[in-house]
């Protein structure tokens, strides 16, 4: 899909939390996110870090230099998981 959509002349950018079915894949441009699968934009309520995510996805679509380049963003997930806990506790979401 990604690559019909690159012939049509629109640049896109994936974002995975499965780099070896990534690079096995080789889609033109991607953002591998450490997180378990189906948290590619983190935890609940965490507008920062979901953010950060789409913005460095962004990014990666303007600055990647060749195809097939795999951008890896800078956080786990066990400290998206736990800044996620606190957000939840500030907001009254958890216990």
């Amino acid at each position: 899909m990604q690559r019909a959509i690159e012939r049509k002349g629109i640049p896109t950018v994936s974002i995975t939390v499965a780099r070896d079915v990534t690079q096995h894949c080789q889609p033109p441009r991607a953002l591998f996110v450490p997180f378990m699968m189906g948290h590619h934009f983190g935890v609940p309520f965490h507008r920062e870090l979901q953010q950060r995510i789409i913005l460095a996805a962004l990014d990666h679509l303007v600055m990647a230099r060749r195809s097939g380049e795999i951008e890896t963003i800078p956080v786990t997930w066990a400290q998206a998981r736990r800044e996620g806990k606190a957000i939840e506790q500030a907001i009254g979401q958890r216990d």
